[in-house]
């Protein structure tokens, strides 16, 4: 699989209408799941458990959609998979009354993964660039000395992308995937949420309600792609109508970016390896 194909570059000024939501592609269902998923999957694993041993450097990724367009399940169907000490997830909600008191990538730097691990943004500090814009939800004191209040977007995309640089060069990798979900599938995905009794869980009457706000989500979005995605932090626009072909991709860009940082199990010192033959000899003769 070409993955470069759903990356945009940090130069491009996109529009999200031009890219689909779904996709023609040469892979049937059976195939993916039985085949490609698996496979994939497990390089991710060995891969994964290289850095977890290495300890030198992290990967944060960072899931950014509409309501029910495939982040759990790329978590449960993905993620879940891999060691969970090398393992870090965080689930970002409506900021807490303590969490407003403090600068907004605050609580973000609780949830960043140490070496050797992936930290999992489901959201993330773009959040920040999202809600309170469709809702209007700034506060006076968010926003920056001597500026409008329209200038703070402006004002934290930099922030952020400059946050992001200061992570890649300390070492930490940033892989982001927007979901790119078309109204007629969460529709679809919502009422399943509602009418199937296993699923009730999943369905918030919140989901609804920001459906109202769709077209001022998709504009946003577009705008957040176009000022946030750089040649260091790229974002990767999935076709989440067809959520397996999606975890698939996610799974495929995710090897790319291990195979870049090539961790390596580390290797024992030759005065260790004396003492380990010492004791392997130790166990083995000794008596049950």
């Amino acid at each position: 699989m070409n993955v470069n194909k759903y990356r945009i570059e940090g130069n491009k000024q996109l529009k999200l209408r031009d890219y689909s939501p779904s996709e023609k592609h040469d892979y049937s269902e059976k195939e993916l799941l039985e085949k490609l998923i698996p496979e994939s999957i497990d390089r991710l694993k060995e891969l994964h458990w290289r850095l977890h041993a290495e300890e030198k450097k992290g990967i944060v990724v960072v899931l950014q959609a509409m309501d029910a367009a495939g982040k759990d399940e790329a978590i449960s169907y993905i993620f879940s998979n891999l060691t969970a000490q090398g393992l870090k997830t965080t689930s970002f909600q409506k900021p807490s009354d303590s969490e407003q008191k403090h600068d907004y990538l605050w609580r973000i730097h609780k949830a960043l993964p140490a070496r050797g691990q992936i930290g999992i943004l489901n959201r993330s500090h773009y959040e920040e660039v999202i809600a309170p814009r469709v809702h209007d939800l700034l506060k006076e004191e968010s926003v920056p000395d001597e500026k409008e209040k329209e200038e703070t977007w402006a004002v934290r995309y930099r922030q952020i992308n400059d946050f992001e640089r200061y992570l890649t060069e300390n070492g930490f990798e940033v892989v982001k995937f927007f979901f790119h979900m078309s109204k007629k599938e969460q529709k679809e995905r919502l009422l399943e949420r509602m009418k199937n009794p296993k699923k009730n869980w999943e369905f918030s009457f919140s989901d609804v309600e920001e459906r109202k706000h769709w077209d001022s989500y998709q504009d946003i979005f577009e705008d957040m792609l176009n000022h946030t995605s750089t040649e260091y932090a790229p974002w990767h626009i999935l076709p989440a109508d067809d959520e397996w072909y999606s975890r698939y991709i996610i799974s495929e860009v995710m090897n790319k970016c291990l195979e870049k940082i090539d961790p390596q199990f580390p290797e024992i010192s030759q005065e260790n390896k004396e003492k380990l033959d010492k004791y392997i000899k130790l166990l083995e003769n000794e008596e049950n």
